[in-house]
């Protein structure tokens, strides 16, 4: 059966590899591509759906242009919303709180209820993130307990328990997928494996927070719209999915292989500096339950993953030299 999506959070480098990867389906009608501003440069939306009858891209911000957008879904009728749309950046999230719940938890409440009422909706697909299980000593289960360690992560959480109630209670028909760091061709520059990479290209040093000890799970954004997709197909409603990797790595070990696949000598491409407010020790999920309902596993090594990020910086450098590499907050 033809399925009609919309990607809300569709201008971002997440966003956007999955409107790719529905592209790209034989049952795929139609992907809105849905985001708070206009199109960003062609290094950072890859061209995607460019030329596609069935791609169009919509600049509307979820929490303060709520209707604008519900007229949008009214006239397109998508059976899927998937949601990356979110206040991000965790580390940011120390300042301006209230940012951070205005849309990741009150605005997409809102978009939530309001598309309860469609009758054309039959899934909607909320990506949360690994950050609410706090920092952990073994692979975490989606029933952990959450803990959430920043306003940010406690934003999402917020809204994940809304989701769970309402479906429980109202049957709104709803999926969570929580993946862990997330990286990919055209992502913005404060993230640490473009900046590295295209450090690394242009003689610059990444700061090494705390000597890099700190660890995370990185998957390929592709991987984690493969595991969107199969969700939208298969995924009993109501069931929440962690999507990560089987172990994690340090900072320290993630940017030696960056260095290594770049071949480079990981002094050159490093300095280290003191630690960031709020850094959990270590990120790590269990995805067993996503493997046994859908048939979901990475498919992308982190090497793999990170050639591909030199192969995408190789061809925008002239574009990505001069890119900002601070992260800036926006409503």
């Amino acid at each position: 059966m033809a399925k009609r999506y919309a990607v809300l959070g569709g201008g971002g480098s997440f966003g956007i590899h999955t409107s790719k990867y529905l592209l790209e389906q034989p049952d795929t009608e139609r992907v809105l591509g849905i985001g708070r501003a206009a199109p960003k440069p062609e290094p950072f939306t890859l061209n995607v759906g460019k030329g596609d009858k069935r791609y169009s891209y919509h600049a509307y911000h979820v929490t303060h242009e709520l209707d604008l957008l519900m007229e949008l879904l009214d006239r397109e009728k998508p059976n899927i919303v998937v949601c990356y749309a979110a206040q991000g950046e965790g580390a940011a999230s120390w300042k301006n709180w209230w940012r951070y719940f205005e849309t990741n938890a009150m605005g997409l409440a809102r978009l939530a209820e309001t598309l309860s009422k469609r009758d054309y909706l039959e899934r909607f697909i909320q990506i949360g993130t690994s950050e609410l299980y706090g920092s952990v000593e073994t692979a975490t289960p989606e029933d952990a307990p959450i803990r959430s360690s920043s306003p940010y992560s406690a934003s999402k959480a917020a809204f994940d328990l809304c989701l769970i109630a309402v479906h429980q209670n109202l049957g709104f028909p709803m999926n969570v997928i929580r993946p862990s760091n997330a990286y990919c061709p055209g992502q913005l520059l404060h993230r640490v494996i473009p900046k590295a990479v295209v450090f690394g290209l242009t003689g610059r040093k990444v700061p090494l927070h705390g000597g890099g000890k700190a660890e995370k799970s990185y998957i390929h954004a592709r991987d984690v719209a493969r595991a969107v997709y199969l969700v939208a197909e298969r995924a009993p409603l109501g069931a929440v999915y962690n999507v990560g990797p089987p172990e994690p790595i340090s900072i320290r070990r993630l940017l030696e292989t960056v260095a290594k696949v770049m071949n480079l000598p990981f002094e050159d491409l490093v300095e280290v500096t003191g630690e960031r407010l709020g850094q959990d020790s270590r990120y790590w999920l269990d995805s067993s339950a996503i493997k046994r309902d859908v048939g979901w596993e990475p498919q992308i090594s982190l090497e793999e993953g990170i050639q591909d990020m030199v192969d995408w910086a190789e061809k925008y450098l002239d574009d990505l030299k001069d890119w900002p590499t601070d992260f800036t907050m926006r409503a």
